[in-house]
């Protein structure tokens, strides 16, 4: 365990950041006159100030100041394909000028073509469309509850499914997961819900031989995305297979991060696990607000007439919007027929990027490792998390590893190196993000430089630090 103070790091970086962003400081004065610290989503919100963007294409970014910066939170891991990919613009550019695209609140096939090839790449019977995965991932537990009959949520300690009620529970590691993280709602909440450890096959089991006749649904992530960009071994989820079945509970997949991330479709199938339902985001949307939750046709039968409508997953307004459909069928189709070419060249540039990341720290004298690279089921990954260990043998495979300050310098890799990048024009949040298919050969040998100076730039903040 190492104890390093980064109060004189964080002040020197943050004045060199104000110095730097004039105007995006400007403005953010202006927006926390009008907005909540000045934005309408948390994590985005970095300290002192957020860059705000002015434009967007492929790898990069501009902003306010006139800064080209290398991105790699690409649209809160939504954006495969870059930001603003042509094969996306240039279909909604000219179904704009046709005079279709916007809300119309009926029905069209845009709705018919999307379902169909969700279902074909996924093995679903049916879809239903929303605009969030903290909706879909929602409606799908409902679902999972209204078909056993049963109160009980398991999940993960660490999982992020979304800020509903039942999401809102087992997120934040602390020495164990406790409560509800939100006031507002009833503590009572947290009695609904049972928190299980990421993969560890044996706590599962026992979870389930415990609870498992109050289960009505174990949702999990194949690969937990804010829990530390971890995959889930092949032994884990067949055991969440084998346990939901054994005892009538129902298996949901939270795949907004994962779904048509590491092939055009689940990455469930890739574990040889069907779920009862899956929940899909982000990338199906092409950059547009879309979710989905698709799964067996008498579960889904819930929500339609001939079940009477027992559960409430009707749509809101904007469900299922033409132009996000049509985003959606583009950038579906897009990576089905290119599958080949496009998914193992993401692999190859995650795994150089992982170790451009390791690299550049390690030759300082800073431990670190990326989680996020192959593993014994996926075929590479274009996701990463940088960590730094105190260890060099530490397998960092569950969130609460990840995220226990006595065994990684969680303070580094969450609060300190946000501004440590920005100052050498990378983007990321949190020390995690994603390669991109038009992040090339350019990009990397930018990010190796620029990671060798933040590299230097935190080895003698420590340094300082510890000498003080």
């Amino acid at each position: 365990m190492q104890n390093i103070d980064y109060t004189q790091l964080l002040q020197d970086l943050t004045e060199e950041y104000r110095l730097r962003n004039p105007r995006s400081a400007a403005m953010d004065e202006k927006a926390r006159q009008y907005l909540v610290d000045g934005g309408s989503h948390a994590i985005r919100l970095l300290q002192p100030f957020p860059p705000r963007i002015t434009w967007a294409r492929g790898a990069w970014l501009r902003d306010e100041d006139g800064h080209h910066l290398l991105d790699y939170w690409q649209g809160h891991l939504g954006n495969l394909l870059g930001h603003n990919p042509e094969v996306i613009t240039a279909t909604l550019g000219a179904a704009f000028e046709a005079g279709v695209g916007l809300q119309t609140g009926m029905t069209e096939g845009l709705q018919i073509e999307c379902a169909q090839i969700l279902c074909q790449q996924t093995g679903a019977e049916r879809v239903r469309f929303t605009t969030s995965g903290t909706l879909a991932t929602m409606y799908a537990i409902w679902l999972g509850r209204a078909y056993t009959g049963r109160d009980l949520i398991m999940k993960v300690g660490g999982g992020w499914h979304g800020a509903h009620p039942w999401g809102l529970t087992g997120v934040s590691y602390r020495d164990e997961y406790q409560g509800v993280e939100t006031e507002g709602l009833t503590e009572a909440i947290a009695d609904e819900v049972l928190v299980t450890r990421f993969n560890d096959p044996g706590i599962l089991s026992d979870h389930f031989k415990q609870y498992g006749e109050r289960i009505a649904c174990f949702i999990v992530e194949p690969f937990i995305g804010a829990g530390g960009s971890i995959p889930a071994t092949q032994e884990y989820l067949e055991t969440a297979r084998q346990m939901t079945e054994q005892y009538g509970s129902i298996l949901i997949l939270d795949e907004v991060i994962s779904g048509f991330r590491f092939r055009a479709g689940d990455v469930g199938a890739l574990y040889g696990v069907r779920p009862d339902l899956a929940v899909f985001g982000k990338i199906i949307g092409g950059g547009m607000p879309v979710a989905a939750v698709a799964g067996r046709a008498d579960l889904m039968e819930q929500v339609g007439r001939a079940k009477n409508h027992k559960v409430k997953f009707s749509g809101g307004t904007y469900s299922a919007h033409p132009a996000s459909l049509l985003a959606t069928k583009t950038i579906l189709n897009h990576l089905v027929a290119q599958e080949a070419e496009i998914y193992p060249r993401l692999a190859a540039f995650g795994e150089q990027t992982r170790r451009t990341f390791e690299a550049a720290f390690i030759q300082e004298g800073i431990l670190a490792r990326c989680t996020g690279g192959e593993s014994e089921v996926l075929p590479g990954s274009s996701l990463f998390r940088i960590h730094f260990p105190f260890r060099d043998d530490l397998l960092i495979n569950t969130p609460e590893i990840a995220f226990d300050p006595r065994v990684c310098d969680v303070q580094l890799s969450q609060n300190v190196l946000g501004l440590a990048w920005l100052l050498e024009d990378v983007h990321m949040l949190h020390s995690h993000g994603a390669v991109s298919s038009v992040h090339a050969e350019a990009e990397l040998a930018f990010l190796e430089q620029a990671s060798r100076r933040v590299a230097r730039r935190v080895k003698a903040g420590i340094d300082s630090a510890r000498i003080s």
